[in-house]
Formats: structure tokens, C-alpha cells, sequence
């Protein structure tokens, strides 16, 4: 067991937290705008909208993946323009990987805030907008700050919701050493290789990261509901 221990590569694990923490990022940036605007919206086609960034939720992996796969390999026009004129190759490479994982926890990320925004009381807003500032001031000066729980709980699930993919990242990536072999592939290939051993600790550290992952965002939310009660 020792040797095992000794002997066994990390590179999947790195490689899984690199993506998902450059996933977590690329979405937050993103996925603030898109919340805002879904829980500010009136609009009649807003549940199209929501319906559109639940979708990766409810597709199976296989589905999703195939579909970007087969939109950003180098015989479509995106994955064409990427190849051709960025000479950025876009399938089993981690740059693949990276848009993939960005449409596949989407979710993860937009509705977290869109229902801590939702929950905001309007005259918070209101008086913002009566103060003079702008929506995008009032969007990281006064929404943001007050919408903590949460703010955590939608960057840290949809980390670890990162690290655990599979399918989608298998379909667009495949299992290429140090670029697209992530720990959930790595698990896969030691059991069909019937390596249980090394399946096991991979497993039990995809467990424990899951675990802590949850508690913190559990502990992290009680606090502040206490925080906010004392308050209150």
C-alpha cells in the first residue's frame, strides 16, 4: 500500500482543480450579468431564458459533449475559425475542456445567484437608484455584498461540481496525460484496468473533497443566518 501511495500520480488531480478553478472563474464573470438581468427581468420570454442555462442540468453528459464536441471540432465553422485563425485546436485539448466545463456547470452558477438576488428586498434597490447610482453599481456595491450565502454557495459547488465531471469532459477531451486526464477519467481508466487499488484512493479523495466542499458551504451559510438573526 505504501508503494502505491508512492507511486501514484497526482498530475489528474492538478489538472481537475486547474479546471475547475479556471471554470469557477470564467463563470462568475460571466454568470453575475446573467443572473442580474434573469431576476431584474419582466420579460415574457425570460423562462425561455431560464429554461435555456438550466438545460446542461437536465441533458445527459453524453448528449451535451457530443454536441460540443461536434461544434467545436476543426470541421465546423467555430471550431474552423479557432484553428484556422487563433490557431487555437479546440477538442482534446484543455482549452476544450475549459468551454465544455463552462456550458456543463453554467447552472451551477447562474441560479445560486439568481435566487440570492431574487430574495434582495426592492427597496434596497430602489434606494440605490433613487441615490444616483447606476445598475452597475448598485449590481457589486449593493446587491453582491448582500447576498453572501448566496455567492458561496454558487462559486464552490460549481468548483466541485467541476472537479467530478466526467462525460461531457471524456466526450470533448478524451484522456490525454497533463492536458485532458482528469481525476473522474483517471478512476474510469483504473477500473477497466481493474486497478481497484488505486481506483479506491482516487475515489475516496473525490469523496472527501465532496464532503468538505458541502460542509463548507453549510457552515459557511449557518453563519451567516446567524449573523443575519443577531442583526435582526
Amino acid at each position: 500500500m505504501i508503494e502505491v501511495f508512492k507511486n501514484l500520480d497526482l498530475s489528474p488531480f492538478i489538472l481537475s482543480f486547474k479546471l475547475a478553478g479556471t471554470t469557477t472563474t470564467i463563470l462568475f464573470v460571466l454568470s453575475v450579468f446573467i443572473a442580474w438581468n434573469l431576476s431584474q427581468s419582466r420579460s415574457k420570454f425570460k423562462p425561455i431564458f431560464e429554461a435555456i442555462t438550466a438545460l446542461p442540468i437536465v441533458l445527459p453528459p453524453s448528449v451535451l459533449g457530443f454536441y460540443i464536441l461536434f461544434t467545436l471540432s476543426q470541421n465546423s465553422p467555430l471550431g474552423h475559425f479557432f484553428n484556422e485563425y487563433l490557431g487555437i485546436k479546440m477538442v482534446f485539448n484543455f482549452s476544450g475542456l475549459v468551454v465544455a466545463s463552462c456550458i456543463y456547470s453554467l447552472p451551477f452558477m447562474v441560479q445560486p445567484l439568481q435566487s440570492g438576488f431574487e430574495t434582495l428586498p426592492k427597496n434596497m434597490l430602489e434606494a440605490s437608484y433613487i441615490a444616483g447610482k447606476s445598475k452597475f453599481t448598485t449590481l457589486f456595491k449593493v446587491a453582491l455584498p448582500n447576498i453572501k450565502p448566496s455567492l458561496m454557495t454558487a462559486i464552490v459547488i460549481t468548483f466541485a461540481h467541476t472537479v467530478g465531471e466526467f462525460g461531457v469532459v471524456l466526450m470533448v477531451g478524451g484522456s490525454i496525460p497533463n492536458e485532458t486526464k482528469v481525476a473522474s477519467v483517471a478512476i474510469y481508466e483504473m477500473v477497466e484496468i481493474m486497478d481497484y487499488t488505486t481506483a479506491h484512493i482516487y475515489s475516496g479523495a473525490m469523496v472527501t473533497i465532496s464532503f468538505m466542499v458541502l460542509l463548507i458551504v453549510y457552515v459557511f451559510n449557518r453563519k451567516q443566518s446567524r449573523q443575519i438573526g443577531g442583526i435582526a
